[in-house]
Order: C-alpha cells, then sequence, then structure tokens
C-alpha cells in the first residue's frame, strides 16, 4: 500500500491542539504517514510539514480580517494549487470555515476526499451555509451531538466524535489542591472571566468588576480570581481596577486552574462556558455586544440559548443575562446564591461531561481512516 499523505489546514491556536492530537491518533495506525498543510507548533512537533506560518490565518473581527484580505485571499488560491499538485489521500479543514470550506469545495471537486473538523455553528445563524458544506465536504466531524443531528437532517455524512476538552479535563476536579497552589484560604471564592480578546473586556470587563464590588455585601468574604489571557488582557484589567476598593487576584493564563478552585463564576458567552461546565461549578452567562451588532445578530439566530452548557441540555441550565439585561446588580444577585449552593445547576453537568467524553483523536481518526479505507 502507498505511504499515506494526509493534508490538514488550522488557522488558529484552538486548531492546532486538535490537529495535533488527529495526527498523534492517526500516526498510532499508520506510523509512515506524511504531513502536509498548515499549522501551528503541535501540529509542526507531530510532522507538519506547514507551507507558511499558521499566525498568518489566526485573524479576529470583520476589520481586521478586511485589513489583511487580499494576502488571505492570495494565500488560499496558493495552498489550492499546491495541494491539487500533491493528491493528497485526504484533506482536513480544523474549524477557520471562512477559509477551510472553500478549500474543501475545490479540492473535492479535483477528486480529493475532504473532511471538516469542528462544525460552524450553522444550526444557530446562517444556515444556508449547509448547502456549500453538502457539496465540499465528504465528512463532517462535530464535537458536540446536536450538532451532529442538525447534518444528519440536511443530509451531511456527520460522525459525532466528542470533545477533547471532555477527554482533559477530570470528571471531578481537585478543589482543595488548585486552592492550594493558588495560595488561596477557604471561603468563599468566585472566578470572573470576562473573556480572551481585547473587545469582550473592553465590554465587560469593568461591569463584571462592579458585579463583584456589589457581590462582596451580598457574600461576606468573597474573593475573586480573574485568569487573564495574555499580557495586554491583565494589562487591560489592571487600568479597570486602578482606584476601585477591590482586590482581585490576577492570573496568568491558568483559566483551569481559576475553575478548579473556585466555588462559582461569571463568565463571557463562548468556548469557557464549556470549560466551566466540564469542571462542574456553577456560573452566571454575560455577554455584550455593539447595538448594532446585537440588533442584526437577534434577527439572525435561530437558537433560543447562547451558552454551550444550555445548548447541551436544550433548555435554560445556566442564567443568560444578555446586552441590556446585563447589570451588575442582575449579575451580582443571580451569582450570589450560586456561591453559597449552585449544586442544583451543576447536577446535569456530569452527565453532559460523559457524554461529550469519547476519546475525540481517536474516534476522529478512525472515522477519517475508514473514509479512505477503498483507497
Amino acid at each position: 500500500m502507498a505511504q499515506l499523505c494526509v493534508a490538514l489546514v488550522a488557522g488558529e491556536a484552538s486548531g492546532d491542539i486538535l490537529g495535533s492530537g488527529l495526527m498523534r491518533a492517526i500516526k498510532a495506525r499508520h506510523p509512515d504517514v506524511r504531513f502536509i498543510g498548515v499549522g501551528g507548533p503541535l501540529m509542526e512537533a507531530e510532522g507538519m510539514q506547514s507551507y507558511f506560518p499558521m499566525e498568518r490565518l489566526a485573524v479576529m473581527g470583520l476589520v481586521e480580517v478586511l485589513g489583511r484580505l487580499r494576502e488571505l485571499l492570495k494565500r488560499r488560491k496558493l495552498l489550492i494549487e499546491a495541494l491539487i499538485d500533491e493528491r493528497p489521500d485526504v484533506f482536513i479543514g480544523i474549524d477557520a470555515p471562512d477559509f477551510t470550506l472553500n478549500i474543501e469545495l475545490k479540492l473535492r471537486q479535483a477528486g480529493i476526499k475532504t473532511v471538516h473538523y469542528v462544525s460552524p455553528s450553522v444550526w444557530a445563524w446562517r444556515q444556508k451555509r449547509v448547502l456549500k458544506i453538502r457539496e465540499g465536504c465528504d465528512l463532517m466531524l462535530t464535537l458536540l451531538p446536536f450538532e451532529a443531528r442538525f447534518y444528519e437532517e440536511q443530509g451531511v455524512p456527520v460522525r459525532f466524535v466528542g470533545h477533547p476538552l471532555a477527554d482533559t479535563i477530570p470528571l471531578e476536579a481537585d478543589r482543595a489542591a488548585a486552592r492550594v497552589e493558588l495560595g488561596l484560604a477557604d471561603g468563599p471564592v468566585v472566578a470572573l472571566m470576562p473573556g480572551s480578546r481585547g473587545g469582550e473586556v473592553g465590554r465587560l470587563g469593568a461591569l463584571f468588576l462592579d458585579a463583584a464590588q456589589r457581590l462582596r455585601t451580598l457574600v461576606p468574604g468573597v474573593r475573586f480570581v480573574l485568569p487573564c489571557a495574555n499580557a495586554s488582557r491583565r494589562a487591560q484589567i489592571e487600568q479597570m481596577l486602578e482606584g476601585r476598593e477591590l482586590t482581585v487576584q490576577l492570573l496568568d493564563g491558568q483559566s483551569h486552574l481559576a475553575l478548579a478552585a473556585c466555588d462559582a463564576v461569571l463568565i463571557a458567552s463562548g468556548t469557557a462556558t464549556l470549560e466551566a461546565m466540564l469542571y462542574k461549578r456553577p456560573m452566571v452567562v454575560a455577554y455584550r455586544l455593539a447595538p448594532l451588532t446585537y440588533w442584526i445578530l437577534k434577527r439572525m439566530v435561530k437558537s433560543p440559548y447562547v451558552s454551550l452548557p444550555n445548548l447541551l441540555a436544550q433548555r435554560m441550565l445556566v442564567p443568560e443575562l444578555l446586552q441590556d439585561a446585563a447589570t451588575s446588580e442582575a449579575l451580582a444577585s443571580t451569582l450570589a446564591p450560586l456561591v453559597r449552593d449552585g449544586a442544583q445547576q451543576t447536577e446535569r453537568f456530569d452527565q453532559i461531561h460523559r457524554t461529550l467524553r469519547r476519546d475525540a483523536s481517536n474516534q476522529a481518526a478512525d472515522a477519517v481512516l475508514a473514509l479512505l479505507k477503498d483507497r
């Protein structure tokens, strides 16, 4: 049998983590496999020959994308040409749908098998994208079960592989050990997680700190930890803390340690809500967008929930305070009872964790190789 050649493209750090896990699992079954495409340091460590640095694809926000659009389109065009020349056995686009779905379509038209790993939020908005996915994709690998149901209804070949975070986060986190590591004494601890991007922290940071100040009167002796995604976010938060009568322990990264140590979380909507759920920590989810963006999305989004715990449970498991409803009073008063006892909220979390814990990288590798079994 000829040597297996697998092409992968990841666009950001989360994709690099998924890609490296998938590559490791494929290598375990095909030790002489060759990997080409675009990946980050973790994928390169597994043997990826990256055509260019992954950082060139990691662009956030509409305005930033417009500034780099010519470069991105040119890179994509050259990448498609290079991959059609190479003719790998399979192409796997990891997340980054605006970049990878187009590549998948062109390669599939050229007779190359294509897989997309991590579903875009088509079930929530821009549902028409599913037509492009059906045309460009031999197989969709989803991290969440409700996504797989959506694709089945739309006639797209799909496999639910589980979520890698559910594999890595223990079913029961050691709160006491995490507190020792952070130097936290006994007593109530709340993690504040206003997001990892500058814009999110700009909209939610001061609001979360206002809520924390109010919470101190409702929960005597409460302390706060806030994991900062990077040095810029830390500087941003430090500036917001100036002149406040509030002590917050800022951490560099270490969001998982903060979640393990705390009693409850005040959190921005996003992947972090899934992490908080896997740590079985009660949470209040908040989000604010620019008013016009919110107005547009409200009309486009088909889903009744925004946070992953509620989407997974298909009911309002955790409170969501969005836009004008996200006031410091409302956040503090909703969070206070959860700090004291959040068991009612968290009892469903364990069940969801077990559903998502499926050894995702191995499941994904099996699904990809099953697609190639007739090669």
